[in-house]
Protein backbone atom coordinates (compact mmCIF):
# COMPACT_ATOMS: atom_id res chain seq x y z
CA UNK A 1 0.00 0.00 0.00
CA UNK A 2 1.00 3.41 -1.13
CA UNK A 3 2.07 6.37 0.95
CA UNK A 4 -0.47 8.56 -1.04
CA UNK A 5 -2.92 5.99 -0.23
CA UNK A 6 -2.25 6.18 3.27
CA UNK A 7 -2.54 10.22 3.58
CA UNK A 8 -6.14 9.77 2.46
CA UNK A 9 -7.37 7.72 4.88
CA UNK A 10 -5.49 9.86 7.42
CA UNK A 11 -5.57 8.88 11.32
CA UNK A 12 -8.95 6.64 10.62
CA UNK A 13 -6.58 4.06 8.69
CA UNK A 14 -5.73 1.23 10.89
CA UNK A 15 -3.23 -1.35 11.20
CA UNK A 16 -5.50 -3.85 11.10
CA UNK A 17 -5.83 -3.39 7.55
CA UNK A 18 -2.76 -4.57 6.82
CA UNK A 19 -4.28 -8.19 8.30
CA UNK A 20 -6.02 -10.10 5.43
CA UNK A 21 -9.46 -11.58 6.87
CA UNK A 22 -8.03 -14.82 5.50
CA UNK A 23 -4.28 -15.10 6.01
CA UNK A 24 -4.58 -19.06 5.95
CA UNK A 25 -4.01 -19.62 2.26
CA UNK A 26 -1.95 -23.31 2.08
CA UNK A 27 1.54 -21.97 2.71
CA UNK A 28 1.70 -18.85 3.31
CA UNK A 29 2.92 -16.90 6.09
CA UNK A 30 2.60 -13.21 6.63
CA UNK A 31 4.69 -10.81 8.58
CA UNK A 32 4.84 -7.01 9.49
CA UNK A 33 8.46 -5.39 10.02
CA UNK A 34 9.25 -2.00 10.34
CA UNK A 35 12.58 -0.19 8.75
CA UNK A 36 14.35 3.32 9.29
CA UNK A 37 13.70 5.21 6.57
CA UNK A 38 17.17 5.27 4.95
CA UNK A 39 18.95 3.92 1.29
CA UNK A 40 19.58 -0.07 0.56
CA UNK A 41 16.96 -0.66 3.85
CA UNK A 42 14.41 -2.58 1.95
CA UNK A 43 17.09 -3.74 -0.88
CA UNK A 44 18.65 -5.39 2.38
CA UNK A 45 16.03 -7.20 3.41
CA UNK A 46 14.80 -8.73 0.25
CA UNK A 47 18.16 -9.76 -0.47
CA UNK A 48 17.99 -11.71 3.00
CA UNK A 49 15.13 -13.43 1.78
CA UNK A 50 16.40 -14.14 -2.13
CA UNK A 51 19.37 -15.74 -0.54
CA UNK A 52 17.89 -17.94 1.94
CA UNK A 53 15.45 -19.26 -1.26
CA UNK A 54 12.55 -17.62 0.40
CA UNK A 55 9.79 -16.20 -2.11
CA UNK A 56 7.66 -12.63 -1.71
CA UNK A 57 4.31 -13.09 -2.68
CA UNK A 58 3.15 -10.01 -1.80
CA UNK A 59 4.76 -6.34 0.01
CA UNK A 60 3.16 -3.68 0.94
CA UNK A 61 4.14 -0.32 2.35
CA UNK A 62 3.75 2.56 4.74
CA UNK A 63 5.00 5.34 6.93
CA UNK A 64 4.98 4.03 10.27
CA UNK A 65 2.41 5.98 12.58
CA UNK A 66 4.27 5.34 15.55
CA UNK A 67 7.82 6.25 14.65
CA UNK A 68 8.57 9.25 12.17
CA UNK A 69 11.58 8.03 10.48
CA UNK A 70 10.23 4.37 9.85
CA UNK A 71 8.44 2.62 7.32
CA UNK A 72 6.51 -0.56 7.64
CA UNK A 73 5.89 -3.17 5.44
CA UNK A 74 3.56 -6.11 5.53
CA UNK A 75 4.37 -9.13 3.17
CA UNK A 76 3.19 -12.89 2.00
CA UNK A 77 5.80 -15.54 1.54
CA UNK A 78 5.86 -19.06 0.60
CA UNK A 79 5.93 -21.07 4.11
CA UNK A 80 8.42 -23.95 2.49
CA UNK A 81 11.54 -23.73 4.45
CA UNK A 82 10.06 -22.18 7.72
CA UNK A 83 13.97 -23.09 9.16
CA UNK A 84 14.95 -20.51 6.49
CA UNK A 85 12.47 -18.30 8.22
CA UNK A 86 13.19 -18.77 11.30
CA UNK A 87 16.80 -17.62 10.84
CA UNK A 88 15.76 -14.83 8.61
CA UNK A 89 13.29 -13.40 11.42
CA UNK A 90 16.37 -13.42 14.30
CA UNK A 91 18.54 -11.62 11.89
CA UNK A 92 15.94 -8.97 10.71
CA UNK A 93 15.68 -8.01 14.43
CA UNK A 94 19.09 -8.67 15.62
CA UNK A 95 21.26 -7.33 12.78
CA UNK A 96 19.09 -4.97 10.90
CA UNK A 97 17.04 -3.85 14.04
CA UNK A 98 14.14 -4.45 12.73
CA UNK A 99 10.33 -5.09 14.41
CA UNK A 100 9.25 -8.09 13.30
CA UNK A 101 5.61 -9.77 13.51
CA UNK A 102 4.80 -12.76 12.40
CA UNK A 103 0.70 -13.17 11.83
CA UNK A 104 -1.32 -15.82 11.97
CA UNK A 105 -5.18 -16.74 12.85
CA UNK A 106 -4.28 -20.50 12.29
CA UNK A 107 -3.22 -22.86 14.19
CA UNK A 108 0.36 -23.38 12.28
CA UNK A 109 3.34 -24.50 14.31
CA UNK A 110 5.47 -22.18 16.03
CA UNK A 111 3.57 -18.80 14.93
CA UNK A 112 1.92 -16.54 17.12
CA UNK A 113 -2.31 -16.11 17.20
CA UNK A 114 -3.30 -13.09 15.71
CA UNK A 115 -4.38 -10.76 18.23
CA UNK A 116 -5.54 -6.84 17.97
CA UNK A 117 -3.15 -4.56 18.46
CA UNK A 118 -5.54 -1.47 18.80
CA UNK A 119 -8.69 -0.89 20.41
CA UNK A 120 -10.58 -0.38 16.98
CA UNK A 121 -9.73 -4.37 16.24
CA UNK A 122 -11.83 -5.86 18.51
CA UNK A 123 -14.86 -4.77 15.84
CA UNK A 124 -13.04 -7.49 13.69
CA UNK A 125 -13.67 -10.20 16.36
CA UNK A 126 -17.01 -8.53 18.11
CA UNK A 127 -19.29 -10.59 15.90
CA UNK A 128 -17.71 -13.77 15.63
CA UNK A 129 -19.56 -15.54 18.71
CA UNK A 130 -20.28 -18.91 19.49
CA UNK A 131 -24.09 -19.01 19.66
CA UNK A 132 -26.26 -16.03 18.82
CA UNK A 133 -28.14 -14.06 21.01
CA UNK A 134 -31.59 -15.11 19.85
CA UNK A 135 -30.83 -18.82 19.58
CA UNK A 136 -32.00 -20.30 22.45
CA UNK A 137 -31.43 -24.11 23.86
CA UNK A 138 -34.43 -26.61 24.23
CA UNK A 139 -34.40 -26.10 28.02
CA UNK A 140 -33.87 -22.66 28.09
CA UNK A 141 -37.19 -20.90 29.83
CA UNK A 142 -37.53 -18.31 27.00
CA UNK A 143 -37.40 -21.16 24.58
CA UNK A 144 -41.26 -21.41 23.71
CA UNK A 145 -41.56 -18.14 23.89
CA UNK A 146 -41.82 -16.22 20.73
CA UNK A 147 -42.25 -12.79 22.03
CA UNK A 148 -39.01 -12.86 24.34
CA UNK A 149 -37.42 -14.70 21.38
CA UNK A 150 -38.28 -11.76 18.75
CA UNK A 151 -37.09 -9.23 22.15
CA UNK A 152 -33.55 -11.34 22.39
CA UNK A 153 -33.06 -10.52 18.23
CA UNK A 154 -34.08 -6.60 19.00
CA UNK A 155 -30.62 -6.97 21.59
CA UNK A 156 -28.52 -9.18 19.31
CA UNK A 157 -29.08 -6.46 16.31
CA UNK A 158 -28.23 -3.80 18.56
CA UNK A 159 -24.69 -5.29 19.65
CA UNK A 160 -24.12 -6.57 15.87
CA UNK A 161 -24.35 -3.17 14.39
CA UNK A 162 -21.90 -1.67 17.19
CA UNK A 163 -18.94 -0.52 16.48
CA UNK A 164 -16.07 1.29 18.70
CA UNK A 165 -16.75 4.95 19.43
CA UNK A 166 -20.47 5.20 18.78
CA UNK A 167 -22.91 5.34 21.69
CA UNK A 168 -24.40 2.22 23.22
CA UNK A 169 -28.04 2.65 22.09
CA UNK A 170 -30.50 3.18 24.60
CA UNK A 171 -33.37 0.62 25.41
CA UNK A 172 -36.66 1.46 26.71
CA UNK A 173 -37.08 -1.77 28.41
CA UNK A 174 -40.73 -3.40 29.14
CA UNK A 175 -42.99 -3.23 32.63
CA UNK A 176 -42.22 -7.17 32.90
CA UNK A 177 -38.39 -6.68 31.77
CA UNK A 178 -38.54 -4.05 35.51
CA UNK A 179 -40.44 -6.35 37.11
CA UNK A 180 -37.98 -8.84 36.26
CA UNK A 181 -35.00 -6.81 36.89
CA UNK A 182 -36.61 -5.67 40.06
CA UNK A 183 -37.17 -9.37 41.77
CA UNK A 184 -33.52 -9.64 41.34
CA UNK A 185 -32.24 -6.13 42.01
CA UNK A 186 -33.90 -6.29 45.49
CA UNK A 187 -32.99 -10.27 46.69
CA UNK A 188 -29.48 -9.54 46.08
CA UNK A 189 -29.03 -6.11 47.77
CA UNK A 190 -30.44 -7.69 50.68
CA UNK A 191 -27.11 -10.23 50.87
CA UNK A 192 -24.25 -7.94 50.00
CA UNK A 193 -23.70 -6.05 52.75
CA UNK A 194 -22.97 -9.37 54.77
CA UNK A 195 -21.94 -11.57 51.51
CA UNK A 196 -19.82 -9.48 49.14
CA UNK A 197 -16.62 -7.96 49.89
CA UNK A 198 -15.56 -4.85 50.82
CA UNK A 199 -15.17 -3.26 47.34
CA UNK A 200 -18.54 -4.17 46.14
CA UNK A 201 -20.13 -2.91 48.87
CA UNK A 202 -18.10 0.76 48.42
CA UNK A 203 -18.71 1.61 44.71
CA UNK A 204 -22.90 0.22 44.72
CA UNK A 205 -24.12 3.42 46.32
CA UNK A 206 -22.39 5.11 43.45
CA UNK A 207 -24.03 3.11 41.01
CA UNK A 208 -27.22 4.17 42.70
CA UNK A 209 -26.48 7.49 42.77
CA UNK A 210 -24.89 8.52 39.32
CA UNK A 211 -26.27 5.41 37.42
CA UNK A 212 -29.90 4.80 37.94
CA UNK A 213 -29.19 1.47 39.26
CA UNK A 214 -32.74 1.26 40.97
CA UNK A 215 -35.36 -1.48 41.55
CA UNK A 216 -37.89 0.13 39.35
CA UNK A 217 -35.24 1.07 36.52
CA UNK A 218 -32.65 -0.97 34.47
CA UNK A 219 -29.42 0.69 33.83
CA UNK A 220 -28.36 2.02 29.96
CA UNK A 221 -24.92 0.42 29.38
CA UNK A 222 -23.82 3.50 27.72
CA UNK A 223 -23.62 5.66 31.30
CA UNK A 224 -22.68 2.75 33.12
CA UNK A 225 -20.21 2.62 30.45
CA UNK A 226 -19.39 6.61 31.32
CA UNK A 227 -18.75 5.66 34.82
CA UNK A 228 -16.46 2.80 34.59
CA UNK A 229 -14.45 4.63 32.43
CA UNK A 230 -14.19 7.95 34.84
CA UNK A 231 -13.42 5.18 37.73
CA UNK A 232 -10.63 2.98 35.95
CA UNK A 233 -11.20 3.54 32.09
CA UNK A 234 -13.35 0.07 31.60
CA UNK A 235 -15.64 0.27 29.61
CA UNK A 236 -18.98 -1.78 28.44
CA UNK A 237 -19.68 -3.23 24.62
CA UNK A 238 -22.42 -5.19 24.00
CA UNK A 239 -22.50 -8.01 22.43
CA UNK A 240 -24.61 -10.24 20.31
CA UNK A 241 -24.05 -13.77 22.18
CA UNK A 242 -20.96 -15.80 23.59
CA UNK A 243 -17.47 -15.30 22.10
CA UNK A 244 -14.44 -17.37 22.65
CA UNK A 245 -12.25 -17.49 25.37
CA UNK A 246 -9.10 -16.20 23.00
CA UNK A 247 -11.90 -13.36 22.01
CA UNK A 248 -13.32 -12.31 24.84
CA UNK A 249 -10.12 -12.38 27.09
CA UNK A 250 -8.07 -9.80 24.09
CA UNK A 251 -10.79 -7.29 25.16
CA UNK A 252 -9.94 -7.21 28.91
CA UNK A 253 -6.42 -6.75 27.54
CA UNK A 254 -8.15 -3.34 26.44
CA UNK A 255 -10.11 -2.31 29.51
CA UNK A 256 -13.27 -3.82 27.20
CA UNK A 257 -15.82 -5.96 28.60
CA UNK A 258 -18.36 -7.31 26.43
CA UNK A 259 -21.78 -6.74 27.80
CA UNK A 260 -25.02 -8.30 27.17
CA UNK A 261 -28.10 -5.84 27.35
CA UNK A 262 -30.67 -8.29 27.34
CA UNK A 263 -32.46 -10.01 30.57
CA UNK A 264 -33.37 -13.33 31.45
CA UNK A 265 -37.00 -14.75 31.00
CA UNK A 266 -39.53 -13.50 33.43
CA UNK A 267 -41.11 -16.97 34.20
CA UNK A 268 -37.39 -17.78 36.47
CA UNK A 269 -36.54 -14.46 37.50
CA UNK A 270 -34.01 -15.84 39.66
CA UNK A 271 -32.25 -18.48 37.49
CA UNK A 272 -30.64 -18.17 33.94
CA UNK A 273 -28.20 -20.40 31.95
CA UNK A 274 -26.10 -18.04 30.35
CA UNK A 275 -25.12 -14.46 31.33
CA UNK A 276 -27.52 -11.75 30.89
CA UNK A 277 -27.72 -7.69 32.01
CA UNK A 278 -27.89 -8.63 35.97
CA UNK A 279 -25.28 -10.94 35.91
CA UNK A 280 -23.24 -7.96 33.76
CA UNK A 281 -24.60 -4.70 35.94
CA UNK A 282 -24.73 -6.39 39.49
CA UNK A 283 -22.22 -8.88 39.11
CA UNK A 284 -19.20 -7.39 37.00
CA UNK A 285 -19.97 -3.72 37.07
CA UNK A 286 -19.31 -2.82 40.44
CA UNK A 287 -15.80 -4.60 40.67
CA UNK A 288 -14.66 -3.29 37.35
CA UNK A 289 -15.12 0.49 39.21
CA UNK A 290 -12.39 -0.54 41.61
CA UNK A 291 -8.26 -0.17 40.19
CA UNK A 292 -7.10 -3.12 41.46
CA UNK A 293 -9.76 -5.50 40.84
CA UNK A 294 -9.39 -3.43 37.17
CA UNK A 295 -5.89 -4.28 36.76
CA UNK A 296 -6.08 -8.01 37.79
CA UNK A 297 -9.02 -8.37 35.18
CA UNK A 298 -7.26 -6.61 32.66
CA UNK A 299 -3.78 -8.30 33.26
CA UNK A 300 -5.89 -11.42 32.23
CA UNK A 301 -6.34 -10.34 28.84
CA UNK A 302 -2.79 -9.26 28.36
CA UNK A 303 -1.53 -12.46 29.13
CA UNK A 304 -4.10 -14.14 26.61
CA UNK A 305 -2.68 -12.03 23.44
CA UNK A 306 -0.90 -14.06 21.21
CA UNK A 307 -0.60 -17.24 23.68
CA UNK A 308 -0.93 -20.80 23.00
CA UNK A 309 -4.43 -22.43 22.65
CA UNK A 310 -3.55 -24.47 25.87
CA UNK A 311 -2.83 -21.86 27.20
CA UNK A 312 -6.07 -19.83 26.49
CA UNK A 313 -8.17 -22.54 28.10
CA UNK A 314 -5.88 -21.73 31.36
CA UNK A 315 -6.35 -18.42 32.04
CA UNK A 316 -9.94 -18.63 30.94
CA UNK A 317 -9.96 -21.57 34.00
CA UNK A 318 -8.08 -18.82 35.98
CA UNK A 319 -11.16 -16.39 35.07
CA UNK A 320 -13.67 -19.05 35.96
CA UNK A 321 -12.60 -19.66 39.50
CA UNK A 322 -11.12 -15.77 39.89
CA UNK A 323 -13.44 -12.81 38.13
CA UNK A 324 -16.75 -15.14 37.75
CA UNK A 325 -16.41 -17.56 41.03
CA UNK A 326 -14.01 -15.82 43.50
CA UNK A 327 -13.75 -15.31 46.93
CA UNK A 328 -11.05 -13.40 49.30
CA UNK A 329 -10.28 -12.54 52.51
CA UNK A 330 -11.54 -9.71 54.58
CA UNK A 331 -9.94 -10.15 58.09
CA UNK A 332 -11.05 -13.56 59.40
CA UNK A 333 -14.11 -13.83 57.23
CA UNK A 334 -14.46 -14.74 53.39
CA UNK A 335 -16.43 -12.78 50.91
CA UNK A 336 -17.63 -12.73 47.56
CA UNK A 337 -16.18 -10.84 44.32
CA UNK A 338 -16.58 -13.15 41.31
CA UNK A 339 -19.49 -11.89 39.54
CA UNK A 340 -21.07 -15.43 39.47
CA UNK A 341 -21.74 -15.20 42.88
CA UNK A 342 -22.69 -11.54 43.02
CA UNK A 343 -25.52 -12.13 40.74
CA UNK A 344 -26.96 -15.43 42.17
CA UNK A 345 -28.93 -15.00 45.53
CA UNK A 346 -28.58 -19.49 45.87
CA UNK A 347 -25.21 -19.67 45.05
CA UNK A 348 -24.00 -16.10 47.05
CA UNK A 349 -25.57 -18.20 50.20
CA UNK A 350 -24.06 -21.46 49.25
CA UNK A 351 -20.42 -20.07 48.45
CA UNK A 352 -19.93 -19.12 52.22
CA UNK A 353 -21.77 -22.04 54.48
CA UNK A 354 -20.36 -25.38 55.19
CA UNK A 355 -21.20 -27.22 52.59
CA UNK A 356 -18.20 -26.19 49.53
CA UNK A 357 -14.41 -26.97 49.51
CA UNK A 358 -12.70 -24.16 49.67
CA UNK A 359 -8.98 -23.84 48.62
CA UNK A 360 -6.22 -21.27 48.90
CA UNK A 361 -5.68 -19.98 45.15
CA UNK A 362 -2.42 -21.18 43.45
CA UNK A 363 -2.88 -20.82 40.01
CA UNK A 364 -0.62 -23.53 38.61
CA UNK A 365 -3.51 -25.73 40.09
CA UNK A 366 -6.62 -23.76 39.97
CA UNK A 367 -5.99 -23.12 35.70
CA UNK A 368 -6.45 -27.16 35.33
CA UNK A 369 -9.07 -27.50 37.95
CA UNK A 370 -12.22 -28.55 36.20
CA UNK A 371 -15.68 -27.00 36.93
CA UNK A 372 -19.59 -26.92 36.46
CA UNK A 373 -21.20 -24.62 34.15
CA UNK A 374 -24.66 -25.54 35.52
CA UNK A 375 -24.81 -26.34 39.13
CA UNK A 376 -23.26 -24.45 42.05
CA UNK A 377 -19.53 -25.01 42.11
CA UNK A 378 -18.06 -27.60 44.37
CA UNK A 379 -14.77 -25.86 44.70
CA UNK A 380 -14.05 -22.48 45.01
CA UNK A 381 -10.80 -20.34 45.43
CA UNK A 382 -9.88 -17.57 48.43
CA UNK A 383 -7.30 -14.60 47.10
CA UNK A 384 -5.56 -13.51 50.26
CA UNK A 385 -6.07 -10.00 48.29
CA UNK A 386 -6.29 -8.27 45.18
CA UNK A 387 -2.94 -7.07 45.25
CA UNK A 388 -1.62 -11.14 45.91
CA UNK A 389 -4.10 -11.96 43.37
CA UNK A 390 -2.07 -9.71 40.67
CA UNK A 391 1.61 -10.75 41.92
CA UNK A 392 0.40 -14.60 41.12
CA UNK A 393 -0.89 -13.73 37.59
CA UNK A 394 2.54 -12.20 36.71
CA UNK A 395 4.17 -15.00 37.69
CA UNK A 396 1.52 -17.61 36.03
CA UNK A 397 2.11 -15.40 32.80
CA UNK A 398 5.75 -15.35 33.10
CA UNK A 399 4.97 -19.38 31.78
CA UNK A 400 3.30 -18.66 28.73
CA UNK A 401 5.60 -19.66 25.65
CA UNK A 402 5.46 -16.61 23.15
CA UNK A 403 8.55 -14.76 22.16
CA UNK A 404 7.83 -11.47 23.34
CA UNK A 405 5.98 -8.88 26.24
CA UNK A 406 2.88 -6.89 25.84
CA UNK A 407 2.18 -3.45 27.39
CA UNK A 408 -1.23 -1.61 26.89
CA UNK A 409 -0.92 2.21 26.38
CA UNK A 410 -3.94 4.01 27.36
CA UNK A 411 -2.80 7.22 25.58
CA UNK A 412 -2.93 5.33 22.30
CA UNK A 413 -5.29 2.47 23.34
CA UNK A 414 -2.94 0.04 21.62
CA UNK A 415 -1.12 -2.90 22.31
CA UNK A 416 2.98 -2.58 22.54
CA UNK A 417 4.86 -5.87 21.86
CA UNK A 418 7.94 -5.40 23.59
CA UNK A 419 10.44 -7.26 21.42
CA UNK A 420 13.26 -4.79 20.26
CA UNK A 421 15.56 -2.70 22.23
CA UNK A 422 13.60 0.23 21.06
CA UNK A 423 10.64 -0.40 22.53
CA UNK A 424 12.28 -1.33 25.64
CA UNK A 425 14.09 1.86 26.17
CA UNK A 426 10.83 3.66 25.26
CA UNK A 427 9.37 1.42 28.40
CA UNK A 428 12.65 2.51 30.21
CA UNK A 429 11.60 6.09 29.58
CA UNK A 430 8.44 5.99 30.74
CA UNK A 431 8.90 4.01 33.71
CA UNK A 432 11.93 6.79 34.38
CA UNK A 433 9.89 9.68 34.13
CA UNK A 434 7.13 8.08 36.36
CA UNK A 435 9.46 7.61 39.02
CA UNK A 436 10.52 11.28 38.85
CA UNK A 437 7.18 12.18 39.43
CA UNK A 438 7.03 9.35 42.35
CA UNK A 439 10.26 10.77 43.82
CA UNK A 440 9.22 14.68 43.45
CA UNK A 441 5.81 13.58 45.15
CA UNK A 442 7.23 12.15 47.91
CA UNK A 443 9.87 15.08 48.72
CA UNK A 444 6.58 17.15 49.23
CA UNK A 445 4.95 15.34 52.08
CA UNK A 446 7.71 14.77 53.80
Amino acid sequence: MDSQHCKMNGDAFQESSYIEDSPSKNGVISLIFSLKEEVGALAKVLRTFEEKGINLTHIESRPSRLNKDEYEFFINLEGKNVPALDKIIKSLRTDIGATVHELSRTKKKDTVPWFPRSIQELDRFANQILSYGAELDADHPGFKDPVYRARRKEFADIAYNYRHGQPIPRVTYTEEEKKTWGTVFRELKSLYPTHACYEHNHVFPLLEKYCGYREDNIPQLEDVSNFLQSCTGFRLRPVAGLLSSRDFLAGLAFRVFHSTQYIRHASKPMYTPEPDICHELLGHVPLFADPSFAQFSQEIGLASLGAPDDFIEKLATVYWFTVEFGLCKEGDSLKAYGAGLLSSFGELQYCLSDKPEIRPLALEKTSVQEYCVTEFQPIYYVAESFKDAKEKLRKFAQTIPRPFSVRYNPYTQRIEVLDNAKQLKNLADTINSEIGILCNALQKIK
